[in-house]
């Protein structure tokens, strides 16, 4: 089975099975103090379902550009950009919206939890506009905080769990949505060497059983562990997997 796309030329091209996102000749351009900034050049690029992707470069390489481009967040200046059989480049913003709340997951170096809410309300929070049924909301919730190894934890607050425990809080509030993909920024940035160890095995878990993880980190321990590693500087991707 392939995904097929019309070009401009009227040829259509393929997305084989399996690829969750096809990059072609992506550029993204902005306008800043009267000057154009080209942060990221022609990338092209392939990531297959259940890959475990590494992104490491410089500051101000284009690494956020790119995640926020594969988060949906962004458009490309130029070029095709596909998530499944999607362009995200063209697709409208309703579309963008269902795909961010129904096929993609995020985690960020801050965990971003709410304080006053327990760690079941915190994962809890990403279904409020799924419609699911109460219930069943309940049940996700458990299943999720029971994948990162919290099934103990959910009547407990942010200030009442470790570093790790609240980035693994984290972690099951971005896959109880069921994404597709899961895109982490420096996800371990805030932890030590054990709490970092930790994270590391709930996600290369995560990839073992499907998921397609896309991670940037500046730590190279973590870069290692990955199926494959890519290095992005001056807005150009290199693939470095050895």
């Amino acid at each position: 089975m392939t995904i097929t796309q019309a070009t401009d030329s009227g040829v259509a091209e393929s997305t084989p099975a399996g690829i969750v996102y096809r990059l072609q000749d992506v550029t993204r351009t902005y306008a800043q103090k009267g000057r154009v900034v080209r942060a990221l050049t022609g990338v092209d690029l392939e990531v297959a379902a259940g890959e475990f992707v590494t992104i490491q470069g410089p500051t101000g390489g284009g690494k956020s550009t790119l995640l926020q481009l594969l988060g949906a967040l962004d458009r490309p200046s130029s070029g095709s950009l596909l998530l499944g059989d999607v362009e995200l480049a063209t697709a409208s913003g309703a579309e963008l919206n269902r795909l961010r709340s129904e096929e993609i997951g995020f985690v960020f170096q801050g965990f971003n939890l709410i304080p006053t809410l327990t760690a079941s309300e915190n994962v809890d929070m990403a279904l409020e506009m799924t419609g699911l049924h109460r219930d069943e909301r309940r049940r996700r919730v458990a299943e999720a905080l029971e994948h990162v190894g919290l099934a103990d934890r959910g009547d407990h607050r942010p200030g009442e769990l470790s570093g790790g425990q609240q980035q693994r809080v984290a972690i099951a509030r971005a896959i109880v949505k069921r994404p597709k993909v899961l895109l982490a920024d420096e996800p371990t940035g805030n932890l030590d060497e054990s709490m970092r160890d930790e994270i590391l095995a709930v996600l290369e878990r995560l990839c073992a059983e499907g998921l397609t993880l896309v991670v940037v980190t500046h730590d190279s321990a973590v870069a290692r562990r990955a199926s494959r590693r890519l290095r992005l500087a001056k807005g150009v991707v290199t693939d470095i997997t050895v």
